[in-house]
């Protein structure tokens, strides 16, 4: 269990990382509040969004979606997740994305 938490912490400092990356100021959401309906990165300039990280070889992407709508509050949710030697990448509903692509264009 120790193995997992420490490699989901990683997770969630490499995904903080990707966000400050690309201009947005990100951290660690869990090591602030504690509380379990916190998001794994609380990123201020997307306050809209909810995200679950999950940094694991073989992902049940269902699960993880699924996880992230239970604890998003209302904010649209969304699973950033890798596996090893992979790039990032970010999941979330068709419909959530369908919002998104509106505002785009």
């Amino acid at each position: 269990i120790m193995n997992s938490r420490d490699k989901g912490a990683r997770g969630e400092r490499e995904w903080a990382s990707q966000l400050r990356g690309a201009g947005f100021d990100a951290r660690r959401g869990q090591q602030f509040s504690g509380s379990p309906d916190s998001p794994d990165v609380v990123c201020d300039d997307l306050s809209a969004f909810h995200c679950e990280v999950k940094r694991v070889q073989r992902l049940n992407i269902q699960n993880a979606i699924e996880q992230a709508t239970d604890e998003c509050g209302g904010k649209i949710p969304y699973v950033a997740h890798r596996k090893n030697h992979c790039d990032w990448l970010v999941t979330m509903k068709a419909e959530d994305w369908f919002k998104l692509i509106r505002e785009y264009i």
